[in-house]
């Protein structure tokens, strides 16, 4: 079954993304959270098209992926966790957690890092959220994200099943807590303390910066709730609460030429968020 599914990586990521995609642009047509003024042409085919320069990009930078360099590594014995002889199921479980966790640890240096805050703020940079905001990352945040990636593997030396539930998971997740869908309070209050909802990292697209710095996770909320990252709802509640950056609202920024030199650009209101969001 796991070669079945290692065999076809790219049918399943493909099949996954696309049902989730569709899923959640439903499920925000029949029940959103939000009021969304933008058009939804404006903001999906500029949103759509960068990823689709996200793709090409990665394909002609990393003809390796994570998850045949996961292969190789396990062939030579390479990396962490083929040195041990743990039963696979249990590899894999610790695996899709210490690469959850990393990834939050990444998030965050993103948005401390000033240099590295000018590339992420263009995901930050949308004046609204749904399904396709969770696909929004300049290129060049995504080939970082993929070379830190592939540094993890070499580390770790996980199974390849592993990076590939991860990488899945991770794509899934993305779109599913960026989405404008609406979820009973109780069920969101259940929810959210196994994986991250669309209520709680929403509250990390507001404009105020205390709440930009917060709600980290992608998968799970644990790290946010560990390292105390966590704010359980947003100061202005979710129906009032302004999404995006104060610099960047212009409809004229959601262009997709714009969103790649957005990082080249100052802000021109807020000092601060040229070098991070930063605290209050």
């Amino acid at each position: 079954m796991t070669d079945f599914f290692l065999i076809n990586e790219p049918t399943l990521r493909l099949a996954v993304f696309l049902g989730v995609l569709v899923a959640m642009a439903l499920w925000e047509l029949w029940s959103p959270r939000r009021r969304i003024e933008v058009p939804r042409l404006i903001r999906w085919s500029n949103n759509l098209a960068l990823v689709v320069i996200d793709t090409l990009v990665v394909r002609l930078l990393f003809p390796v992926a994570a998850v045949a360099l996961a292969l190789v590594m396990s062939e030579r014995g390479w990396g962490l966790f083929n040195l041990l002889e743990w039963a696979v199921w249990v590899e894999v479980v610790i695996c899709v957690v210490l690469l959850d966790f990393a990834i939050y640890l990444q998030h965050v240096v993103f948005h401390h890092v000033p240099v590295l805050w000018r590339l992420h703020r263009m995901h930050h940079a949308d004046v609204a959220i749904d399904v396709t905001t969770g696909l929004r990352f300049h290129p060049l945040e995504i080939v970082l994200s993929m070379a830190f990636k592939l540094v993890l593997v070499v580390l770790l030396g996980p199974p390849a099943i592993a990076v590939l539930i991860f990488e899945v998971v991770l794509n899934a997740s993305a779109m599913f807590n960026h989405s404008n869908i609406r979820l009973p309070k109780r069920v969101d209050a259940v929810v959210r303390l196994f994986i991250v909802t669309p209520d709680m990292h929403r509250v990390h697209h507001s404009v105020v910066p205390r709440e930009t710095n917060s709600n980290y996770g992608f998968n799970v909320p644990w790290w946010d709730r560990l390292l105390g990252t966590y704010i359980a709802q947003p100061k202005a509640g979710h129906d009032e609460m302004q999404i995006g950056l104060n610099q960047f609202r212009a409809r004229r920024e959601l262009w997709i030429d714009r969103m790649i030199l957005q990082p080249l650009r100052r802000g021109s209101d807020h000092s601060s968020e040229d070098q991070g969001p930063g605290p209050d």
